[in-house]
């Protein structure tokens, strides 16, 4: 059965408010800090890790204690940030050769994501496509409560990627497709909270049916080490900007050898730290050209703060990454 793609379907920019807590959005953007920017009271940072101009689309429908979402985006990317305090967000991917890394995990077509919402760390390929829902924690203990008569597994208190029970998949990803189909057509349903109530509680039983008994959290001591080294190194970089580190006094910095760092970066982003460093510093200036915009700043300025001397290859690489000049950027912003 073909399943309509609302995010084929919404119309950019539209947003459909209804009474109470429930709510209905779709965008269709073509910044990357837009499609972080426009999803509601979540803080999140998206960085651009491959080349040429960027589209990404969701859409959201905002049910009582649930959200469900569905995002695509053109370019590979780096998302960090916070979902909510007291929220637990369940993700899957709607390729089969799946999304990327979450939080160091690689993950495929039969991944699903699990992870509370005051941490979010995931990387995604070139034309990902991610179905997902947060949900409010006492609304999951609740549902959970009831469905297996016993207190929720202790391993949904880690940010884990799981396999989901075999045969599972499909169903959750139509059923997803199908609620935001739904209230995307007829969002004035989600005024009456007790259809609003019914679309949320058989939506998260469908995920919930597809995780697995049993879950090991073994490895997951050893994938955060290395992702604490990741993170190391990109605060170091980051914090001399103005004066790229070379990737032996990176090493240094962080106490890893250049072997170790390059697995680190492959292990947990599924890239190479030279790329990804990059990569966050061209995001960099990106951002800072957009926020001076008007202000008498120059591209010179802004490319030395950080770090990029040679101006005709900051320019080829910048208009490489993003599809425009960084001149067009600081005019157009």
């Amino acid at each position: 059965m073909s399943t309509p793609n609302p995010l084929q379907s919404a119309a950019s920019g539209t947003t459909l408010v209804t009474p109470g807590t429930a709510w209905v959005q779709a965008s269709e953007v073509h910044d990357i800090d837009d499609l972080a920017a426009a999803q509601w009271d979540w803080k999140l940072r998206y960085e651009q890790l491959s080349h040429g101009t960027f589209e990404g689309r969701f859409s959201v429908v905002q049910l009582p204690d649930l959200r469900v979402v569905c995002e695509s985006a053109n370019r590979a990317t780096r998302q960090r940030g916070q979902l909510g305090s007291g929220n637990i967000g369940f993700a899957m991917s709607l390729s089969p050769a799946g999304s990327g890394h979450f939080h160091g995990q690689e993950v495929d077509g039969q991944s699903i994501m699990i992870g509370r919402g005051e941490e979010l760390d995931l990387t995604m390929r070139e034309d990902s496509h991610i179905v997902a829902v947060v949900v409010r924690a006492a609304q999951l203990s609740t549902l959970w409560q009831s469905l297996y008569d016993k207190p929720w597994s202790s391993w949904l208190d880690c940010q884990v990627a799981v396999q989901a029970r075999p045969g599972t998949t499909e169903h959750v990803r139509e059923a997803h497709l199908r609620t935001l189909e739904a209230a995307m057509r007829r969002p004035e349903l989600l005024a009456v909270p007790e259809s609003a109530a019914q679309l949320r509680d058989a939506l998260l039983v469908e995920w919930l049916e597809a995780i697995p008994g049993s879950v090991d959290v073994r490895d997951l001591r050893r994938i955060e080490a290395r992702r604490r080294i990741v993170d190391r190194a990109v605060e170091r970089v980051l914090d001399a900007q103005d004066r790229p580190l070379t990737m032996l006094e990176l090493c240094k910095e962080v106490g890893a050898s250049p072997r170790r760092l390059e697995l680190c970066f492959r292990d947990v982003l599924g890239i190479s730290p030279h790329k990804y460093l990059r990569a966050v510093r061209l995001c960099g200036a990106r951002r800072e050209l957009k926020r001076l915009a008007g202000s008498g700043a120059t591209v010179h300025d802004v490319a030395a703060r950080w770090g990029f001397w040679h101006m005709s290859a900051f320019s080829a690489d910048y208009r490489r990454q993003f599809g425009e000049s960084p001149s067009v950027t600081l005019r157009s912003a």
